[in-house]
């Protein structure tokens, strides 16, 4: 009965044609006049179909929580326009080297403590050098070792570094899209949308799951937004985390003039990311910081379903913890657990035993050289 009047709605459209787009069913042949044609329902449709679509695959009061630390910041070489850590632009961020893996696993233990369920570790890099793996790979099997899901975003791998993450107990890899690919060199000019594409086929093939989104509010327009969203749900396997980054503009970058978005932009691309990808977790990302509590509700309601916590992300503010938790209180919502099988107290010793050996290196070590 509810897919009827789904399908009813989308008749209803003024596009003449019929969207597939039941409640159970997952595609990866979506054309991009349907694609536009679910940007273009009235609002209040569109927010149906997304809420009764998510409702049929998560629990739409739980919201899976990451925790993201930066473990090298600035000095990176490409141009992409929206980003502080670039090279290219004066930002007046200072630039830091590579953490050290105790200084990694000390914070992943404070995300737990927080409720987090996933840490996430970003490096400002084209992509890792190979004397960088063996300090990664460490990180990822200190914090694992503490219960959480593991996530990394480095830049660029190859085949064998992919490999390399995967055997260390990775269980996500981050790499967006950033924007549609009409629109891409607009926006960045230093690597392809094809290196992307390479990198995240190079993930899937060593078994990790995918989290890829993009960013929107860059002066796109919504047929490039349509665009990012067709990229994403044609891929042969969905991402199993979409991340929906409204931009941060930041002084000394070349957007930092940037027009402001329009609120109802952002959550229609929620609510199509949500129908597309019935299956994936669609995350609030950068940019919530400029959003009020009813914009995030909204949010929630178009299907979003995962958010990053704590008072940064990567170099630029994120809303402060507790007043994520105050939210969810007031909106019913609880954060989405984590179950792992790995006995607690050998958890503690193997934890034990790697702060131990850590702790007989410097602090950092230089990255850069």
């Amino acid at each position: 009965m509810v897919n009827k009047w789904l399908m009813a709605l989308l008749n209803h459209a003024q596009t003449g044609f019929t969207v597939m787009a039941h409640s159970s069913s997952v595609r990866h042949d979506w054309t991009r006049k349907e694609v536009a044609a679910l940007f273009d329902l009235p609002f209040s449709d569109l927010m149906f179909q997304a809420q009764v679509v998510h409702r049929a695959n998560f629990n739409p009061n739980e919201v899976q929580v990451s925790t993201l630390c930066s473990i090298k910041t600035g000095a990176c070489p490409e141009d992409c326009k929206y980003c502080p850590q670039s090279a290219r632009y004066d930002t007046g961020l200072e630039r830091e080297k590579l953490m050290k893996v105790e200084k990694v696993i000390e914070e992943a233990k404070a995300a737990k403590a927080s409720g987090a369920t996933r840490f996430c570790m970003g490096a400002a890099w084209r992509s890792p050098k190979k004397k960088d793996m063996h300090y990664v790979t460490d990180m990822v099997k200190g914090v694992k070792e503490l219960g959480l899901e593991t996530c990394m975003t480095l830049g660029m791998v190859t085949g064998e570094q992919a490999k390399e993450l995967a055997d260390a107990g990775l269980d996500y890899y981050n790499h967006n899209l950033d924007t549609s690919p009409e629109y891409y060199g607009d926006i960045i000019t230093t690597r392809t949308y094809q290196d992307r594409l390479e990198t995240l086929d190079n993930v899937r093939e060593a078994g990790m799951k995918v989290c890829c989104g993009g960013i929107v509010g860059m002066g796109e327009s919504e047929n490039d937004r349509v665009g990012l969203l067709l990229q994403l749900a044609n891929m042969k396997v969905h991402p199993e985390s979409v991340p929906v980054n409204m931009l941060v503009r930041v002084e000394g970058t070349p957007l930092e003039n940037e027009d402001d978005l329009d609120p109802f932009d952002f959550i229609r691309t929620i609510a199509v990311a949500r129908i597309l990808m019935p299956e994936s977790h669609v995350r609030l990302s950068a940019g919530r910081e400029e959003m009020n509590d009813q914009m995030q509700a909204m949010a929630f309601l178009a299907g979003a379903n995962s958010i990053f916590y704590g008072e940064k992300l990567l170099t630029t503010a994120n809303p402060e913890g507790n007043k994520d938790m105050q939210l969810f209180k007031r909106l019913g919502i609880n954060p989405e657990s984590y179950q792992v099988e790995e006995d607690e107290q050998e958890q503690e010793a193997v934890v034990h035993a790697a702060l131990e050996e850590a702790r007989h290196d410097h602090a950092f070590y230089n990255a850069a050289s």
